[in-house]
């Protein structure tokens, strides 16, 4: 088995803004699954990479952007795993000096670091990514490969994010995820107890993460999106954010990083003080990792002399 069976610990939250509200606030540490392959991502490649060795190839090609955390976990992955890896990168400006530019971006230096071979590509380009035609292209390159989509996520994926929640969680009357691509939050609805309910908060402006869960889960009535707490969208972000989770983290000694976690655990505070949740209740929040990409919005703040996270 390349990534092997893991449970991640659970840790009850006490964070000043909600100390005085009758509902308790857990959170599931999956971002301490692996010190690269975090979160999700470790989840979603677990049985790909097993496929991919029974269909016996020997490269994974993926895709993602240049701050991705699906990027340098897949070249972890393939590195530790024996596979070779390729990433399509979206930006072919990024290819104008290839040194420079990976010198200065945390998550191609790491992905570079191990083995991952890159292909920038135009945004237009990029947005067909999922064509017959496109992926012919690739194989015309590159060779026989084993494709896993962009952030991850498809069935293999969806069976792996099942594996979040264990027997232990059914206490939970709420679980809260955030949402990239929809995989994760589509495991953890198909593994729900039928008393338990499912919070997202997409990172996305938009409205096609109804569709695209839609595809995998075997369950309808159990799960909602809030997509009050995305901040402008994805990657993007402002001082308020920034202030709480540096807060967050100043109280709690948990991180969270600034496209995923953050904004959820934002939301879940905010609809705790606005009386959201029934007294009694019992929330648990899905720590996805993502926090490789820290260093790399603190670059981009800095730039704009903003304040960073701590």
């Amino acid at each position: 088995m390349f990534l092997e069976n893991k449970n991640s610990r659970i840790q009850q939250i006490r964070f000043s803004e909600i100390e005085n509200r009758d509902v308790t606030l857990f959170i599931k540490r999956e971002d301490e699954l692996h010190p690269f392959i975090s979160g999700n991502k470790y989840r979603k490649l677990k049985y790909n990479l097993e496929e991919a060795a029974k269909k016996h190839k020997s490269t994974l090609l993926t895709f993602g952007g240049a701050y991705s955390n699906h990027i340098p976990a897949t070249a972890e992955a393939g590195f530790s795993c024996n596979f070779k890896t390729i990433g399509i990168i979206r930006g072919d400006e990024l290819a104008a000096n290839l040194t420079e530019t990976i010198q200065n971006n945390p998550t191609l230096k790491f992905a570079s670091e191990h083995n991952m071979q890159f292909e920038f590509v135009s945004r237009a380009e990029y947005k067909n990514k999922n064509s017959p035609e496109f992926i012919a292209s690739l194989k015309e390159k590159f060779g026989d490969f084993y494709l896993v989509p962009e952030g991850g996520t498809n069935n293999l994926a969806i069976k792996g994010c099942e594996e979040i929640l264990t027997e232990e969680d059914t206490k939970y009357d709420f679980i809260c995820c955030a949402i990239g691509t929809g995989g994760t939050i589509s495991g953890i609805i198909n593994s729900l107890k039928s008393h338990q309910k499912v919070i997202g908060f997409p990172v996305l402006k938009g409205d096609f993460l109804q569709h695209e869960i839609n595809k995998y889960i075997l369950k309808q009535d159990n799960w909602s999106l809030n997509t009050n707490y995305h901040f402008g969208g994805y990657a993007k972000v402002s001082e308020e954010l920034i202030t709480f989770i540096n807060k967050f983290k100043s109280e709690t000694k948990i991180p969270l990083d600034p496209v995923y976690t953050g904004k959820m655990m934002f939301g879940i505070v905010d609809l705790i003080k606005i009386g959201f949740f029934e007294n009694g209740s019992k929330i648990l929040a899905i720590h996805t990792g993502g926090l490789q990409g820290i260093e790399g919005m603190n670059l981009l703040l800095k730039k704009k002399n903003l304040a960073q996270i701590v």
